[in-house]
């Protein structure tokens, strides 16, 4: 957490601005404005005090083995068993490249953008569960990795990012490319380092990153920095007994063993798991195999268990499936595993689950009670709960009989699956998702933009394992797809990497061909492309009378054709292309798709009238879901209803 200080009485001391405030190393001065900022809970940044008259020290030079800064910049990463690399070269960060080309272990992968480098580090952490690493410059080479580093902090993505910064003696100078990077990005990283002593900010940087609830980290390295001779010293030991104490315990037994009789007293309970679960596969299926409770899942949590499982409900809330709803609805008890109770699937807070006790546990003690108030909670791993939980299962014996609720659940799979329309040779987009999950077996790694095919693939691809569901869930940010599977193909060069994008979301990072091409990356993309700013367009059909404002992506005066047209760009990256317009040639299209070696783009061309559903008002509850309708019928009904006014 940041603590923000007011005193009175004489002037403190100056402030400083370093990792915790229990070690003695060099740091540089801040001014008191560092802590003129809005912290959100939860955030570590640390803020200390610091002997007014002490000056940072230069490393000690040692004519045995004198090294750079950015040299002991690229073997701190190497020592975290950094392999990879999203770098971006600029003026003040050129030494740290210079230093990459020294390492025989690290390779860079050059993005075209900034922010495609950083989704490209997030892709690479999702997929590998390592932390991903990006390096740019100062400047607009760090203002450009902002959205990125508050997707990472939302979706709790091991981050760490450095950039350079102009020399300590031009810092308040408003020299080139001067921009206050700890200002601007300290209330979306867990921790913003603006350092001297490298080795030790590294390894903490890394061990911040990827401990209690993961996050992004920033370390700010000044070009005199990077370019001062000194002998590192490796060997200093973390000390971080303030952040080390906040971090969760093991749950204690009995709290758990009041978990199971909440359980064993319950009649429908119902497992509600998201993003933390995601390093508890194994412990969350040997858990649903020992209760037999039905699961549902966020956005986040897909994949942390089978969506093919006879006991999972698929994704709940906003546009979740029928039936998920309808079990946290009807549900006696919750049990909220590593979640937030984000608006996006309560809706009305106080109509979710509200026949419900409710069991929470997350790691950040921030989330409790933060939107729902628990019956009973645990403040720590889920990993460790469900373990614990499991071992006193096995011990017990104790078996558990919800059959009626489960044949309850049945019924509504049945009566209320997810479906669409299928109208001659026009191609749904839930139908193109649901062959390319035929076609892969369930086992790609699938990443996506941001709209309505994000969550049509959410929907419609069946998610058998964690780490295979790459999505910007909770900030929304469009242009996250394509550079996401950039870093994922880079992380598992033996997975197949899909991205299902729109036109839309697609054009926001479309440079990244150009990097998928040169690194020969095997990335597929499959364009769901409806000329329309598409969730945009349901909303307004649906509650601004169909006045579709500002939301038509293509060229007006050539309606008639496909524009941009996506198959040059790929032409443009020497990237094999091809569009697909009716629902006839979708598979063999798909199939072409996976069969060709390298990158390939494949353009399918969707109605845009489609609505995505079932939908759910934000501050709705769950009798108020949206389950028919679409742009043809809003805009059909509206003209019929203008025609009767105007003859009447």
């Amino acid at each position: 957490m940041a603590f923000a200080v007011a005193m009175s009485g004489p002037s403190p001391p100056p402030l400083y601005l370093h990792s915790p405030p229990f070690r003695n190393q060099n740091i540089v001065p801040l001014s008191s404005n560092y802590l003129k900022t809005n912290v959100r809970p939860g955030l570590c940044s640390l803020i200390s005090h610091a002997d007014p008259n002490s000056k940072p020290k230069p490393l000690v030079a040692a004519p045995e083995k004198p090294m750079k800064g950015s040299d002991v910049l690229v073997e701190a990463l190497e020592r975290e068993g950094v392999k990879h690399v999203f770098a971006y070269p600029g003026g003040v960060s050129m030494e740290i490249h210079q230093a990459l080309t020294r390492s025989n272990i690290i390779q860079n992968v050059l993005p075209r953008h900034e922010q495609g480098g950083v989704f490209a580090a997030e892709g690479y952490a999702r997929a590998s569960g390592r932390p991903g690493v990006f390096i740019a410059t100062s400047g607009p080479g760090a203002t450009s990795i902002v959205s990125c580093l508050e997707d990472a902090l939302l979706n709790s993505i091991p981050i760490v990012a450095i950039t350079g910064q102009v020399p300590q003696s031009m810092i308040g100078t408003d020299a080139f490319q001067e921009t206050p990077s700890v200002e601007v990005t300290r209330s979306i990283t867990k921790l913003v380092f603006y350092v001297g002593d490298i080795p030790y900010i590294v390894k903490e940087a890394f061990f911040l990153a990827n401990s209690g609830r993961p996050g992004p980290v920033l370390i700010v390295i000044p070009k005199d920095i990077q370019q001062q001779l000194g002998v590192p010293n490796w060997d200093k030991p973390l000390q971080l007994p303030g952040y080390s104490f906040r971090l969760p315990k093991s749950p204690e037994t009995g709290h758990l063993q009041q978990i199971l009789r909440l359980i064993s007293d319950s009649k429908k309970p119902v497992l509600y798991v998201g993003g933390g679960c995601m390093n508890s596969s194994e412990e969350l299926r040997r858990f649903v195999d020992l209760t037999g409770i039905p699961v549902a899942t966020t956005l986040m949590g897909l994949g942390a268990f089978p969506s093919t499982d006879e006991l999972s409900l698929q994704i709940l809330g906003m546009h979740g499936t029928r039936y998920a709803n309808y079990a946290v609805d009807k549900s006696d008890l919750l049990l909220a595993f590593g979640v937030r109770f984000d608006g996006r699937v309560t809706g009305k807070i106080e109509a979710f689950a509200s026949r419900a006790k409710i069991v929470h546990i997350d790691i950040d003690p921030a989330e409790i009670g933060k939107n729902k108030q628990p019956h009973l909670s645990i403040c720590g791993d889920v990993k460790k709960a469900l373990a614990g939980m499991n071992r006193l299962l096995e011990e017990n014996g104790e078996k558990y009989d919800f059959s009626s609720w489960r044949e309850e659940l049945t019924e509504q799979k049945a009566k209320y699956p997810l479906s669409y329309k299928t109208i001659g040779e026009a191609i749904p987009p839930q139908y193109a998702i649901q062959v390319l999950d035929e076609l892969t077996n369930g086992n790609a790694i699938i990443s996506s933009g941001v709209g309505q095919h994000q969550m049509w693939a959410a929907q419609f691809y069946n998610y058998r394992e964690p780490r295979k569901w790459l999505s910007s869930s909770v900030l929304g940010a469009m242009g996250f797809g394509l550079p996401a599977a950039m870093g994922a193909a880079v992380a598992r060069p033996d997975a197949v990497v899909v991205d299902i994008d729109s036109d839309g979301s697609f054009i926001m990072n479309v440079q990244e061909l150009a990097t998928l091409r040169v690194e020969n990356l095997p990335v597929k993309i499959m364009l769901l492309n409806n000329q329309h700013v598409g969730t945009v367009v349901q909303w307004m059909d649906r509650f601004s009378k169909a006045n579709r404002a500002h939301t038509y992506l293509g060229n007006p005066s050539k309606e008639a054709k496909i524009f941009p047209d996506m198959l040059k760009f790929a032409e443009a990256c020497d990237i094999p292309a091809a569009r697909v317009t009716k629902k006839s040639e979708v598979r063999e299209a798909i199939e072409k798709m996976l069969e060709t070696p390298g990158p390939y783009l494949l353009d399918v061309i969707v109605p845009h009238q489609e609505h995505l559903l079932p939908m759910i008002l934000s501050g709705g509850a769950f009798k108020d879901a949206i389950n028919e309708g679409d742009g043809r019928a809003v805009y059909c009904l509206l003209m019929i209803l203008l025609h009767l006014i105007w003859v009447l």
